[in-house]
């Protein structure tokens, strides 16, 4: 099937998804298993099951409802189908520049930095960091939290072994943000892979971890959350802003993606420090 075809067959399956079978799916997810999709954003949601059905050739909603309810590896393997996951590295270099310019200098006194990588992914944004921090002189202090709900996406990220085709892609914006530097200084570079060097691991732990319901009992100086709240409706977005609000030290960082629209009412959590790069500051 060529890709036309399946996006369109994705587009149909989605819009013959109701509301309430939706509804339905979600909440029966979660008192089967305890896995909370219940205030996720519709739309993407949706197709995101659409995806699935697709994928599997499960023809219906009623095939996946199936295949779901009497398979959990399933769904857990199916995770990072049903919620894209929207990561580089060097993503968007001007954020990285900003931190650069900013946040490491007000850190570059204190013995430890505290970071959080919520919906780490498969780690590009994680190892992205640990660059700007090793380049500022700053990894050594570093103590960093990486999480994410897919248990593949994390594998993933702790390998940090990435394709020469992603490479490629995330070359030009490393060189933007780093003239001049030497890639082969954090990266054993193959020719069909790039591997991250273990030297750029060794402050990380791995967590999986459900923004939706787990507890988070730390406290960070920054945390990265970037485009994984597009996910969420009103009521989920300030449920996990009052989780990252209760794990920020005071004037702690929030730094998100430029697809996360936040609630007005997050205004009372959070003022906005720089509106370009979408980083935040605990009140």
């Amino acid at each position: 099937m060529s890709n036309e075809a399946i996006n369109k067959s994705i587009t149909d399956i989605r819009e013959e998804i109701s509301d309430e079978e939706l509804k339905s799916l979600t909440v029966a997810i979660k008192t089967r298993y305890g896995i909370d999709f219940t205030n996720y954003e519709v739309k993407s949601l949706k197709r995101g099951i659409a995806r699935l059905i697709t994928k599997y050739n499960l023809g219906s909603l009623i095939g996946l409802w199936s295949k779901i309810l009497k398979d959990r590896e399933f769904l857990i393997g199916c995770i990072d189908d049903l919620l894209v996951n929207l990561t580089e590295m060097f993503r968007n270099p001007e954020i990285w520049e900003k931190i650069r310019a900013d946040l490491m200098e007000q850190y570059k006194n204190k013995s430890t930095i505290k970071i959080w990588h919520a919906g780490c992914s498969t780690g590009e944004e994680i190892y992205t960091m640990a660059i700007v921090l090793s380049q500022a002189g700053l990894y050594g202090r570093a103590d960093v939290t990486a999480t994410d709900l897919s248990s593949a996406a994390m594998a993933k990220a702790m390998e940090g072994n990435y394709s020469s085709f992603l490479w490629k892609k995330y070359l030009g914006a490393f060189k933007q943000y780093f003239p001049g530097g030497k890639p082969e200084d954090f990266f054993e570079i193959a020719e069909d892979h790039v591997k991250v060097k273990e030297s750029l691991k060794k402050n990380i732990s791995f967590k999986k971890h459900n923004l939706v319901q787990d507890p988070m009992n730390k406290k960070f100086d920054v945390i990265f959350c970037r485009n994984v709240m597009i996910y969420f409706d009103e009521v989920l977005k300030m449920k996990v802003l009052n989780l990252f609000y209760n794990c920020l030290e005071p004037g702690g960082y929030l730094i998100i993606g430029y697809y996360d629209m936040l609630p007005e009412q997050s205004k009372e959590l959070y003022n906005l420090y720089d509106p370009k790069t979408r980083i935040y500051v605990r009140k």
